[in-house]
């Protein structure tokens, strides 16, 4: 009978750490989080800020279970090693009735035999630093979302919302869109000389750097190739150096992230989706195994043990000469150095015999993982790079080229990367050189990139804005509100996103301020390391906001607070149209005439002084958003498109391919098991419909089950845009939440 309890949050990682515990051990799952603010109301004290707590719906049963199982047990909390992980384990500590000084709490970075019993061994006491950190997160989330985004219902439309850290983000897709828009090209051109296989590319004129931002006109550049094909130039010089490119450093949750993207063409939250399953343990032939370390990280250390494990496998595969040095992770008060970085749990599974256990998405970013874990073990690659300058008699012109020739090729081994090809012959200072051809490139000047998720991802941790935990959901949820739309792997600013980051920046400049919101990271920071109380940190921000939120609920009781913005396009009566909003959303109403046009607030545009432009957006415009999925007849990216009745599936090659399909979503049919696909009716209503047994559901399935009586939950979208978890047998509600 065991006489132990170990509560964990998924039953996957109950399942996989099952397997190490003996016979005095039972595990169980609280599935996520089991009490949090309550739903219905903010659940702050309107003076002190004082949250209340309440069991989340569809918990109760569960909470039930793991009182009466831990009825005469020893209790060990073993929720993840992060602040969430600690609130989980806090919350269900004071549910349970355990004493506060108790050392019941133990954290793991890996899901093995070895890390398992060790941290068993070792219990601490719930770290009550950590869970008031995520308390002020928590709380000063629900302030931000619970007084703005009734504002935005009020003014704009029911479902809008605005967040403390997504609204910073939707403001750098915005400000990015505004210089793209404004951005003025420039023609230039680009001079060769062939030598040979070698191409030389004009560099200077007269001392002066000849690039992109050196503007000619046709008759200039025709005078200089003029003058350098009758021109015998000499060596001026010939440079020689090694360079060395040292080893990429293991991955953390945000090079995790963009490399998922860049290389496997995912989503964030995909990432981290497939890398939890990774994580918690999958079921294999040889049982549930767990295959890679706690995947929230911002540190790159790596433990003793596993950095062995690493030099006897490049050892063993590549030789001695390709062992690396022992690299310390990167240091900073950011960092909470007491986590891993992102490594296999068992390295000696490469993705050859890791084929044997895992396979599609799984096996694709365990591989991506232990390449670059193995990688990052790994010796240097050494270059030998040549740079050669050509000079004319005169001085006037000098020509330069560059190459590589790669002497070593370290942890390219595993993980190239691109290089300057190599030079074709040997040059000599002093040698006449007459080029054989001298060849010209017409361009123009480029505007910045739009953001993809991952330039977003790495611009969110570069500014100190959310944490590692937090990038996948803030981009999710900028796509669910339609702030940001994507198109082929770009993130683009609608009018809807671009009309709330105005208003949020007109009415709450704070919240949407970077080094504001960056600077309460670090605070956050500070009340977990013991630094500064919650209370604080989380007064200091509610004072000032409190001033600005009472002024703008002023002006709506008075009506002075109506949300209107003037358009550049133009009317039949020769005025201008403005958006304006109304019980349905926005729409166009001219200022003259007062004639109505609906509009597309889902259209790519942007807002500049105050002015939406509309002059170049079609009535009609076309929203593709790209898909991680290939066209089955041709190969090209599957994009969704609006069509007369809704969404759909199309070929992004259209009209050469005419691949269709309906939308499908991510959960078997409840029925049958069969692929699901959402349909829309006349009347603009969703619906659902197997394509198998062909079965209709008004509310869309899900992979998760009732814990009452085991059915399928459906996700269904209540009044306000609030969606829940919804059991049609029990006719029960289940909050959408967890780790």
């Amino acid at each position: 009978m065991p006489d132990k309890l170990v509560i964990v949050e998924s039953p996957a990682k109950a399942k996989t750490i099952s397997r190490y515990l003996g016979k005095n051990y039972e595990v169980t799952a609280s599935k996520g989080h089991v009490r949090d603010l309550p739903e219905s109301n903010i659940g702050l004290h309107p003076e002190t800020l004082e949250p209340t707590y309440e069991i989340l719906k569809g918990k109760e049963k569960v909470v039930q279970e793991l009182s009466k199982k831990s009825k005469g047990k020893q209790v060990l909390l073993a929720s993840d090693l992060d602040r969430e992980g600690e609130a989980i384990a806090w919350h269900i500590s004071e549910l349970l009735g355990l004493p506060q000084n108790e050392k019941n709490r133990i954290v793991f970075n890996e899901i093995t035999e070895s890390a398992i019993k060790e941290a068993i061994l070792h219990p601490r006491e719930i770290d009550m630093s950590k869970v008031e950190a995520q308390v002020a997160r928590r709380v000063l989330d629900r302030i931000v979302g619970y007084k703005i985004s009734p504002i935005l219902w009020r003014t704009m439309k029911r479902g809008l919302s605005a967040g403390r850290v997504q609204s910073v983000a939707l403001k750098f897709m915005v400000e990015l869109e505004k210089k793209i828009v404004v951005f003025e090209p420039h023609r230039f051109f680009k001079i060769f000389a062939k030598v040979g296989e070698d191409r030389f590319s004009l560099s200077r004129i007269e001392g002066k750097k000849f690039t992109n931002k050196s503007v000619i006109t046709e008759e200039k550049r025709d005078e200089i190739i003029s003058e350098l094909s009758n021109t015998i130039f000499h060596v001026k010089n010939v440079k020689e150096r090694t360079s060395k490119r040292n080893a990429p450093m293991p991955f953390i949750t945000s090079t995790l992230q963009q490399s998922a993207i860049s290389e496997l063409g995912w989503s964030a939250s995909k990432t981290m989706k497939i890398a939890q399953q990774l994580y918690e343990g999958i079921e294999t032939d040889q049982g549930q195994i767990a295959f890679i370390t706690y995947m929230r990280t911002d540190s790159t250390r790596i433990s003793n043990q596993a950095r062995d494990k690493a030099v006897e496998i490049i050892e063993s595969k590549f030789g001695k000469e390709y062992v690396g040095p022992i690299r310390p992770g990167k240091k900073g008060k950011k960092i909470q150095d007491a986590h891993e970085a992102i490594r296999p749990t068992y390295p000696e599974n490469d993705p050859e015999k890791a084929r044997q256990l895992l396979s599609g998405d799984n096996l694709r970013l365990y591989a991506l993982i232990w390449n670059r874990f193995i990688a990052s073990q790994m010796a240097s690659a050494e270059y030998s790079v040549t740079e050669v300058e050509l000079e004319d008699e005169n001085d006037k012109y000098i020509l330069s080229l560059t190459g590589e020739r790669r002497l070593f090729d370290g942890y390219e081994k595993i993980v190239s990367r691109s290089s300057k090809s190599e030079i074709d012959r040997d040059y000599k200072i002093g040698e006449k050189i007459k080029p054989s051809i001298i060849e010209w490139e017409e361009d123009t000047t480029k505007p910045p990139s739009r953001f993809s998720e991952a330039s977003l991802v790495k611009e969110l941790e570069k500014k100190g804005i959310g944490r590692p935990s937090t990038y996948a959901t803030i981009i999710t949820t900028l796509l669910d509100r339609k702030y940001v739309l994507r198109q082929s792997r770009e993130l683009r600013p609608t009018l809807l996103g671009a009309i709330v980051n105005e208003f949020l920046n007109q009415y709450f400049p704070d919240v949407v301020d970077m080094n504001f919101t960056a600077n309460m990271e670090e605070e956050l920071d500070d009340v977990e390391n013991g630094a500064k109380k919650w209370r604080d940190v989380v007064m200091g921000f509610y004072s000032g906001f409190k001033t600005d939120l009472d002024e703008i609920d002023k002006r709506i009781k008075k009506g002075e607070l109506r949300i209107e913005f003037p358009t550049d396009k133009e009317c039949s009566c020769g005025g201008y149209f403005k958006v304006v909003f109304g019980r349905y959303g926005g729409y166009l109403k001219c200022e003259s005439c007062g004639k109505n046009e609906s509009v597309d607030m889902t259209s790519f545009t942007c807002v500049i002084d105050g002015k939406v432009m509309l002059k170049d957006v079609a009535a009609n415009q076309k929203i593709e958003i790209e898909i991680e999925e290939k066209c089955p007849e041709c190969g090209s990216p599957l994009v969704i498109r609006k069509g007369r009745y809704g969404e759909f599936i199309a070929c992004s090659a259209y009209p050469k391919c005419k691949y269709t399909r309906n939308v499908r979503i991510d959960a078997p049919c409840p029925k049958c098991g069969g692929v699901v696909e959402k349909l829309r009716s006349k009347k603009g209503k969703n619906y659902f419909k197997c394509s198998s047994c062909g079965e209709l559901f008004w509310n869309e399935p899900t992979n998760e089950k009732c814990e009452i009586c085991g059915s399928y939950l459906f996700l269904k979208v209540k009044r306000g845009g609030k969606k829940v978890l919804y059991c049609e047998k029990c006719k029960k509600e289940f909050e959408i939440g967890g780790d």
